[in-house]
């Protein structure tokens, strides 16, 4: 039996095809580029049509190399956060807002949750502008015409291609509106996003399973009677698909952008353990949390230098970087796209100092990941002060499998503690897979995890 696992990215969607262990086989990978507007004003905009038509390329692309005759079940990895308002003719009527968007603000005249605190607990989240108890209202407000109903981008997609598309929990405690424990809408969150139940996308059971639709059945007949499984917030996939599936061990994550992540096990209707005031929690699915940090930065910062920077190439960049010493480069704030949740700096904010006529290109590109291992570091602190034991940490991402010298650099800021390093470029794709399986529980067997300093494969 294999997997077809899409992955539902901020700057790419892709299609791949792994095996029953849920690792990619080789040359089954289908990618396209999004085209995400990113503005100095914060915004963080995507079109949910184009996307949708780049998602149809890649099946269409997988089908056409004969890659999905075998596949028995649909997994996906997709963003957390991510809204559309949709008309009464469930058009679109704006574009999605991804998490990089920092225009939302609360209403005029709203004090937020009646005890912040209580509302962090039972949410995971904020009242912050990265959620949908603000995000909702700032689209009414800005919205050209009546909104019928908000969906987020996998809802949206997944709604065109399947017979019906509910939310799965995952997605849902990524929007800010979820009360963890219970797994259904927090009526205090509902309140503040001025939102009934029927603007609310439904919320998945358990042990839901989607079917194409009659026309794409038709375009994919390989697929006609594979059954599709709810998707999984992407920091939860790739916790899962680092095999970072116990308190113990941390997932550092870096794509185009980065986070810190410790996984528990929690069924639902189970008391949840206190949760630290800066950090956030989510639902991996109806079993698990998954509790850290996360930032705007990541590998949008290497994309930002080799764009802007003139930097050389390929063994030519490895050779120059290597001579920077880990923890060298000069000193940035690499608040680029502004804060994360709960933090509220604004787009624009990032910094690079300590310049002079000697600096160069490559010590600049340095500073940018020192800076990023620095912001992780901290983070990590907090978190593993939530656990009652030691832990070690797993790399993991396209970012890691591209730079020997950015994860060495992650291994000296954050010792004393072992830090590995994942092979696996996909772990999204691969948790998700994993998820969908019901095979949490062999996510540290499967894991392709070696250490820092092993060459990494070609991805």
């Amino acid at each position: 039996m294999n997997i077809l696992a899409l992955d539902l990215g901020t700057s790419s969607v892709r299609g791949l095809v792994l095996d029953t262990d849920a690792l990619p086989l080789p040359g089954a990978l289908a990618r396209r580029r999004v085209d995400l507007v990113v503005q100095d004003d914060g915004t963080g905009t995507l079109d949910g049509p184009g996307y949708l038509a780049r998602l149809t390329e890649c099946l269409d692309e997988l089908a056409a190399g004969g890659h999905l005759r075998d596949v028995s079940l649909v997994a996906t990895s997709a963003q957390w956060h991510s809204v559309l308002p949709l008309g009464v003719d469930g058009a679109p009527l704006g574009p999605v807002l991804t998490w990089l968007d920092t225009r939302p603000a609360a209403p005029a005249g709203v004090t937020g949750p009646a005890d912040p605190d209580d509302f962090h607990q039972r949410t995971g989240t904020w009242w912050h502008r990265c959620y949908w108890s603000v995000r909702l209202p700032w689209l009414r407000e800005h919205a050209g015409s009546r909104i019928s109903r908000f969906v987020g981008l996998a809802e949206y997609v997944l709604g065109a291609l399947l017979d019906r598309a509910p939310m799965s929990i995952s997605q849902a405690s990524g929007t800010g509106l979820l009360d963890l424990r219970t797994l259904d809408w927090d009526a205090e969150a509902c309140e503040l996003a001025g939102s009934r139940a029927d603007e609310l996308p439904e919320l998945a059971p358990n042990d839901w399973r989607g079917r194409l639709r009659p026309t794409y059945a038709r375009r994919w007949p390989q697929l006609a009677d594979a059954p599709w499984a709810g998707p999984v917030g992407d920091g939860a996939a790739s916790n899962v698909g680092s095999g970072c599936v116990e308190p113990n061990r941390v997932a550092v994550t870096v794509g185009t952008s980065a986070a810190v992540r410790l996984m528990q096990r929690v069924p639902a209707g189970r008391v949840l353990p206190p949760l630290p005031g800066t950090l956030w929690r989510y639902r991996v699915d109806h079993d698990h949390v998954v509790t850290g940090a996360a930032y705007s930065s990541g590998g949008n910062l290497f994309a930002w230098a080799n764009r802007e920077l003139r930097l050389p190439e390929g063994a030519e960049l490895d050779a120059a970087l290597a001579r920077v010493p880990p923890g060298g480069g000069r000193p940035v704030n690499v608040r680029f796209g502004g804060d994360r949740p709960p933090g509220l700096v604004p787009a624009g904010s990032g910094e690079l100092r300590g310049l002079s006529f000697d600096t160069t290109a490559v010590e600049l590109l340095a500073g940018l990941m020192r800076g990023l291992c620095d912001l992780v570091a901290d983070d990590l602190a907090v978190l593993e002060s939530t656990v009652d034991k030691p832990v070690e940490v797993v790399l993991g991402g396209g970012a890691m499998a591209a730079s020997h010298w950015w994860r060495t650099t992650f291994a000296v800021a954050l010792a004393p503690r072992p830090v590995w390093y994942g092979r696996n470029p996909e772990v999204g794709a691969s948790g998700a897979a994993l998820v969908a399986l019901d095979r949490v529980g062999d996510a540290s067997r499967l894991a392709a995890i070696v250490r820092t300093d092993e060459a990494a494969s070609p991805s």
